[in-house]
């Protein structure tokens, strides 16, 4: 299987892409069809620690596959993008970018975000990570952790603003993320430099 815990994480767009050259034209179908990156902000000392522990910048700009135990949400997760297949587009492109504002009613310490993603295999039958429309039974995949390098106070009833790329680039796949509100945080994994996949 191709698919990351945050869908396309593990290359799965340009997989799919490189393959779909083998499907009849008109009537070949790809399985999955489609699937759909969500992230959400979280609160964990623990990640947190776990992260900081390695006691360098390259650790807090690289993404990790966790089961998440001691963790708050602390807001509903958004959709960040979709890739579907096959892919007819011309030039085929699979960088991303989003912008995403999530309401937090409590004051909070925010100190990254979980991803996960929704996809559809065909006609209607999905399978799921993400919270809302979990898969029963779904022991394979586990949220794809983003931190940040040092904890943020979030006032109640404030926003967190955060923006996400998938990143293409020198033979390459990477993500960059940075929280804008509610104070500025730096972009993290500027051009992959701590964290990327290659093509």
């Amino acid at each position: 299987e191709l698919l990351g815990s945050f869908g396309d994480n593990e290359l799965s767009p340009e997989c799919l892409d490189g393959a779909q050259r083998f499907l009849k034209p008109d009537t070949g179908i790809s399985v999955p069809v489609s699937y759909t990156s969500f992230i959400a902000p979280i609160s964990s000392s623990k990640l947190h620690q776990e992260v900081k522990a390695y006691n360098d910048v390259k650790h807090f700009e690289t993404t990790y596959v966790v089961k998440m135990h001691q963790h708050k949400v602390l807001s509903e997760a958004q959709e960040c993008w979709t890739f579907e297949h096959p892919n007819l587009d011309t030039p085929i492109d699979n960088t991303r970018q989003c912008t995403l504002k999530f309401d937090v009613t409590r004051a909070s310490c925010l100190h990254g975000f979980a991803g996960y993603f929704d996809c559809k295999l065909y006609g209607d039958v999905h399978i799921s990570i993400l919270p809302r429309t979990f898969s029963t039974g779904m022991f394979s995949w586990f949220p794809l952790l983003f931190p940040i390098r040092g904890p943020m106070y979030v006032p109640a009833g404030s926003q967190i603003e955060l923006q996400l790329s998938r990143c293409i680039g020198n033979g390459k796949v990477w993500y960059e993320w940075a929280v804008s509100s509610p104070s500025v945080g730096p972009v993290n994994n500027v051009n992959g430099r701590s964290f990327s996949i290659g093509l």
